[in-house]
C-alpha cells in the first residue's frame, strides 16, 4: 500500500515550454564537455530530474552512465533523495522496512521553474520538488564548469534545498528507514560500466568497503582511460559521508542522510558543494590529492 498523501506546502510554480530551454550544452576551455538536461520525457518510476549526461573527459572519453540496465533510474550527474517527507526523488523501487525494495506510486518529479541564468560555462535556477500536487522542496541549484589544464576539467555543482511550508519535513534513505549500511542521497554522479572495477580511493584508505560510508575530504574514482576527483566545498558537505559502489557499479555519492534522518524546519535551507575534476588518465593518490586541493583553492573551504 502507498504511504499516507503529504500535505502539500504550496502548488508548484508552472511554466510554459517556451520559457525554458530543454538543455544546455557545458563548454570548459573552449571544448564540449557535455550536457545538462532540464526537461526530459522520462517515466514517473525514475523520479523526473534535470541530470547532466552526457559528461566526456577533454579528450571525448565517456564519464557518465544513463539509465543503465542495472539501475534504470540512474541518471548521470543528479542531484536526488530516496525520501523526502515519504516521497521518493531517487527513483526505482522504495525500500520499506520488512518488505525490502517494492515499486509504490510514491514518486516525486523535480520541475524546473524558468530559464536559467547563464550559458555554456555556468548558469543558476530554481526548482520545484513537488509530489502529490504539492511542493516540497524549493531549490536553487549552480553548475559551473572551466578548464584546469590541459587534461582536465572541473564540474563546480552547488544546490540549496529550501522548505517552504509550514511544518518540518525530513530526508531520509534506506539506512535511516531501518536498513543499516546504505545511507545515500543528494549529489550522485553514476560512471561508466564496462571498462573493468573501478578503483576508489581517499587519501588515507582504498577500495569499497574501506570508503563506503566514510568522511573524507577528497575521494577519486578511477576508471580506465579516466579519474574523477570529488572534494566537498563546504564544511558542511565534508562532514557527509561518501556513498561508494564498485563491485557491483560505479558510482559516487556525497548521502545527505546517513544513519539518521535530516530534518528541515520551515524556511531552513540545507546547502551542499561539490566539486569534481574530470581527467584524462588514471590518477595516484599523491596526483589526485594534490589536484583535489587546487580544486577547493578558491572556494574558501
Amino acid at each position: 500500500m502507498a504511504p499516507a498523501a503529504v500535505p502539500p506546502n504550496r502548488p508548484p510554480v508552472t511554466v510554459s515550454g517556451a520559457a525554458l530551454k530543454p538543455s544546455t550544452s557545458l563548454r570548459a576551455g573552449g571544448r564540449t564537455v557535455g550536457r545538462y538536461v532540464r526537461r526530459a520525457e522520462l517515466p514517473g518510476r525514475l523520479s523526473p530530474r534535470p541530470y547532466l549526461h552526457p559528461l566526456t573527459t577533454l579528450a571525448g572519453v565517456p564519464v557518465t552512465g544513463f539509465m543503465p540496465a542495472d539501475h534504470p533510474h540512474h541518471l548521470g550527474v543528479s542531484v536526488a533523495v530516496p525520501d523526502v517527507a515519504g516521497r521518493n526523488f531517487w527513483g526505482g523501487p522504495t525500500f520499506v522496512r520488512g518488505r525490502g525494495h517494492v515499486e509504490l506510486d510514491d514518486h516525486g518529479v523535480q520541475q524546473p521553474l524558468a530559464g536559467p541564468a547563464g550559458g555554456p560555462e555556468g548558469f543558476t535556477e530554481e526548482l520545484s520538488w513537488h509530489a502529490d500536487g504539492g511542493e516540497l522542496l524549493r531549490e536553487r541549484r549552480t553548475v559551473a564548469v572551466r578548464a584546469l589544464d590541459e587534461d582536465s576539467w572541473v564540474l563546480d555543482l552547488a544546490f540549496a534545498l529550501t522548505n517552504p511550508g509550514p511544518r518540518t519535513l525530513s530526508l531520509g534513505s534506506p539506512a535511516t528507514n531501518g536498513r543499516p549500511g546504505a545511507g545515500y542521497g543528494g549529489f550522485f554522479w553514476r560512471a561508466p560500466s564496462g571498462s573493468g572495477q573501478a578503483a576508489v580511493f581517499t587519501a588515507d584508505a582504498e577500495g569499497e568497503e574501506a570508503v563506503h560510508g566514510r568522511t573524507a575530504d577528497w575521494l577519486a574514482l578511477a576508471g580506465g582511460p579516466w579519474t574523477l576527483v570529488f572534494a566537498g566545498a563546504t564544511e558542511e558537505t565534508r562532514r557527509d559521508p561518501w556513498f561508494v559502489r564498485v563491485a557491483d557499479y560505479p558510482g559516487v555519492g556525497s548521502a545527505l542522510a546517513w544513519t539518521r534522518r535530516l530534518p528541515v524546519p520551515p524556511g531552513v535551507t540545507v546547502a551542499r558543494r561539490i566539486v569534481t575534476a574530470v581527467v584524462d588518465g588514471r590518477l595516484g593518490r599523491a596526483e589526485a590529492g594534490a589536484l583535489a586541493r587546487r580544486l577547493t583553492a578558491g572556494t574558501g573551504a
